[in-house]
């Protein structure tokens, strides 16, 4: 029986190390293959005729499966020789270590990521709700080798653009998810890109992840090293001016128990998680000195005591008048506990709910009652800028930006404090600058009414401003330009005499000194009555004399 030619048989020989194969051809009726040497990698035929090159590349230790690398030759007359190329090339990845161990996506690793991370409960919300909401529908699918730099400056510019990453389409943003009726909150979607920090919350958290795939044996290099890192945040903090800080304290204390909780947010600094965690027992009235140890946190209706955001414990001393104030508060909280037979624990909240103080008010409260109080004074703030408020004016009395971080609980030895409230570190420059100015000699320089600075030092009669002057005033002495007489305008002179500008006016302000002229802002020059007032005739030509040295 014969057979046709182009039938083809396939001969599979094993790789030496790592069990891989290469796949050769031979058409019927040819005689059988000289034996060849075992080869690691395997090229295989597709139905399209292109050549798919795979070298294993060790176990996924994600899986425990084999891992393979690939990559297809597209088919032609040089297609076996490209195939040989790329296989070396393959080989070489795998053996220097270069190649990704796993086909793991974003998803899987972001899993992994947050069941090892160990941070507190608000950092690991924060991070789920990022992770869920940007990083898993954009980058969820992609397996972490294939990620790239192009891949996340992409990501990032999404973002920057609209952080519902609509792509242009226009949808309705409704209230709420579960079924309702649509009302005014129910608005047309508007883009609005992702805040700054949002942005870098997002892109450490992806190189923390990566930083450990890293570890893991995942990939072999972070893809994040090649893309570009969001932007630093501007500081650019906003406090209360005094004068507003009056009104606010003044509608604060038409509630005393609020009135007290907004006036030590002003004078210590304290975030409102550590005023709402204030204990009485850690409030030393004889002393003088507050201790913050703790601070509260909220998810929803869930609250819970956390330590502060730094993990530091500090004691903060309070001033004479905030000791007296604390000690009529307490007072009134112990009467109102007294009239319905009970009484405040020591360990107590300072600023609770309660009549017995139990409890501890929920931050997110505080929050928006204070922004309701300064809507109502027609003001858009919240109360972190009470934080703002006390770091600025302690900086502008000359407090030391060190203990000025001691007392808001910044990190970094001051470094976080100098960084936020520079602007206001800068009033102590300033300071210097005003002091030096005030033993300086004063500059031979007058301003005239029109702002224009002139010297007051002789002039030579080389001046081009000097020859204007003199033509100006030789036409008003020979009565050209009778009293009451326009001057040609500034820029006529500027043109006539081929000058600047700023000289042509210098020559009207000579004439001005020397009462020749009157000058009113937004008028031309005129010649002015020196019958009335200034020098007279002979007095300008002494003084002319004089400046041009004859």
């Amino acid at each position: 029986m014969s057979i046709p030619i182009t039938e083809l048989i396939t001969l599979r020989l094993h790789g030496a190390t790592h069990g891989a194969n290469r796949v050769y051809t031979r058409p019927m009726g040819t005689s059988k293959a000289a034996p060849r040497r075992r080869t690691r990698g395997e090229i295989e035929t597709l139905p399209s005729g292109s050549l798919r090159v795979k070298v294993y590349a060790g176990n996924d230790p994600l899986t425990g499966r084999r891992h393979y690398v690939s990559e297809t030759v597209p088919p032609g007359p040089h297609a076996e020789k490209e195939a040989e190329k790329v296989r070396t090339k393959l080989l070489n990845r795998v053996d220097e270590q270069r190649t990704p161990r796993t086909k793991a996506t974003v998803n899987q690793l972001m899993d992994r990521y947050l069941e090892l991370l160990d941070v507190d409960v608000t950092t690991r919300k924060s991070y789920e709700g990022y992770i869920r909401n940007h990083i898993r529908p954009v980058l969820g699918k992609l397996q972490v080798g294939k990620l790239n730099g192009e891949a996340f400056d992409s990501f990032y510019a999404v973002l920057r653009k609209c952080r519902a990453r609509c792509g242009g389409r226009k949808f309705i943003e409704h209230r709420t998810k579960n079924p309702h009726e649509c009302n005014d909150k129910c608005k047309n979607h508007t883009c609005k890109g992702l805040a700054t920090s949002s942005m870098r919350q997002i892109h450490w958290i992806l190189s923390g992840a990566l930083q450990r795939a890293v570890r893991w044996g995942w990939i072999t290099v972070n893809p994040l090293d090649q893309a570009k890192t969001p932007s630093a945040v501007k500081p650019d903090p906003h406090p209360p001016t005094p004068e507003q800080a009056a009104a606010i304290v003044n509608e604060a204390f038409k509630d005393l128990s609020w009135g007290m909780l907004v006036w030590v947010a002003m004078t210590t600094g304290a975030r409102r998680g550590e005023l709402c965690a204030l204990r009485w027992d850690l409030l030393d009235l004889d002393n003088g000195v507050l201790s913050i140890r703790t601070s509260i946190a909220q998810d929803g209706a869930d609250t819970w005591e956390k330590p502060t955001k730094t993990h530091q414990q500090r004691r903060i001393t309070l001033d004479t008048e905030t000791v007296s104030l604390l000690r009529a508060y307490k007072h009134q909280c112990e009467t109102k506990a007294a009239e319905f037979a009970r009484a405040i624990k020591a360990h107590g909240r300072v600023f609770s709910p309660d009549i017995d103080h139990n409890s501890w008010l929920k931050p997110d409260t505080v929050s928006q009652r204070y922004r309701r109080m300064c809507e109502k004074l027609g003001w858009d703030m919240n109360i972190h800028e009470l934080r703002h408020y006390s770091a600025t004016e302690l900086i502008s009395a000359g407090v030391d930006v060190r203990t000025v971080a001691g007392r808001l609980g910044h990190g970094g030895g001051g470094s976080t404090t100098l960084r936020v409230y520079s602007a206001w570190v800068s009033e102590a420059d300033q300071r210097a600058a005003g002091t030096i100015s005030g033993r300086m000699p004063r500059p031979p320089v007058v301003i005239d009414e029109s702002g224009t600075p002139m010297s007051t030092t002789e002039s030579t009669k080389d001046n081009p401003y000097q020859k204007i002057a003199a033509d100006l005033r030789g036409a008003i002495d020979c009565g050209a330009l009778p009293i009451g007489a326009p001057l040609p305008t500034v820029a006529d002179l500027a043109k006539r005499y081929h000058v600047a500008f700023g000289t042509a006016q210098r020559a009207v302000a000579e004439l001005k000194t020397a009462g020749l002229v009157s000058v009113s802002r937004g008028k031309r020059a005129v010649v002015a009555d020196r019958s009335k007032s200034g020098p007279t005739v002979a007095e300008v030509v002494s003084l002319h004399s004089k400046r041009v040295g004859t």
